[in-house]
């Protein structure tokens, strides 16, 4: 098999067409002199490639002393290189990023995850700024990103995506599940259960500056119920093993919550440890609900007690959004997608006496 190297008029070629494609120029391209002079090679190579794009179809021969109309094809993409920030390493290999990754690269751009995470970075923004300025890429999509990071990023000078995160009243086009809703059956069922002590426990960039849109709905329905809430229900705590082991033995020391409401899968299999080791069972004594699911959690039985939501819509959004900016198109839809409280068999009554 033999392996074909570009000539620099194909190379030449194919840097005009993505930069055609992106609406540089309008209606009509430049020149060959000026095109020789801005990319710095000979007028006989920017001749040859702009004759192979007039085979194209892609420009328009307008005659002598005349620029050459631009004429894309309906729907045309131009490749992008797209860095996605992660929340977390374990994020590398969720089912949905991988979709995500396939259905851009099949869109026709190049999306690269960075090396580093938003935990790694420590949701630091000047870590952040500095990772951006490292790395070459003409978007980005951001994952659950804290409120400070969001609003740096919704004031660049290139395209960028939220996907979950603080991004609610930002500039940004974005995509969340719908959470509120189903935290609302959740904590009505849980009230309804007889449970008075409960408690969510999430990470800090969603306490921070203020609670998120999901955090206060929880607080506002315990408050509906007429019970009256505070940093029990919503506890400062330091996002790390060492700090969850802290604000558990602070919780249970005494007065132990009979419902945990746990912002991510991972927190979920740590609670559950941590009751374990304290000879407590769920759902008898402790009631157990993760406001995520991860596939592997198909596996316990009882089933868990989680918020459900299809990640097909989240992923199809992003890959849209990818290919309106590469059209040229301006695109700041801010979508949620459905999502549902699935009871399980880890949440049950309050144990008698509390």
């Amino acid at each position: 098999m033999s392996i074909h190297f570009p000539s620099i008029t194909e190379q030449v070629a194919a840097y005009l067409r993505t930069e055609l494609i992106r609406g540089r120029w309008g209606g009509t391209i430049p020149g060959r002199n000026q095109l020789a002079e801005s990319l710095g090679v000979n007028r006989k190579t920017v001749d040859a490639a702009l004759k192979l794009l007039e085979e194209e179809g892609i420009l328009v021969n307008q005659g002598p002393r005349r620029k050459r109309k631009v004429v894309l094809p309906e729907g045309a993409v131009a490749p992008m290189r797209i860095a996605n920030l992660l929340y977390d390493p374990g994020s590398r290999q969720l089912p949905f990023v991988l979709e995500q990754q396939h259905l851009l690269e099949e869109a026709g751009h190049t999306p690269f995850i960075v090396e580093q995470t938003l935990t790694e970075l420590k949701m630091s923004l000047p870590r952040v700024r500095s990772l951006v300025a490292e790395t070459e890429a003409d978007a980005w999509i951001v994952h659950s990103g804290s409120r400070e990071i969001l609003a740096w990023f919704a004031e660049q000078p290139f395209p960028v995506f939220a996907k979950f995160g603080r991004w609610q009243g930002l500039p940004l086009p974005a995509v969340v599940p719908n959470k509120p809703l189903a935290l609302t059956e959740l904590t009505n069922r849980l009230v309804e259960l007889g449970h008075r002590r409960i408690v969510m426990l999430c990470m800090w960039e969603r306490r921070n500056p203020e609670p998120g849109e999901s955090e206060q709905t929880f607080l506002d329905t315990l408050e509906a119920h007429g019970i009256q809430t505070g940093s029990y229900n919503l506890p400062d705590w330091e996002g790390s093993r060492e700090g969850l082991q802290d604000i558990l033995e602070s919780l249970f020391k005494l007065t132990p919550p009979t419902a945990l409401v746990l912002a991510s899968p991972i927190l979920y299999a740590a609670v559950f440890q941590f009751l374990a080791r304290q000879g407590l069972r769920v759902p008898e004594d402790v009631s157990l609900i993760s406001t995520d699911h991860h596939p592997e959690l198909g596996w316990c039985d009882p089933p868990i007690s989680h918020i459900a939501w299809d990640t097909r819509p989240v992923v199809r959004r992003s890959v849209r959004w990818a290919n309106n900016v590469s059209q040229g198109k301006t695109d700041l839809r801010q979508t949620m997608t459905p999502a549902t409280f699935v009871e399980g068999g880890t949440i049950g009554p309050a144990p008698k006496g509390h």
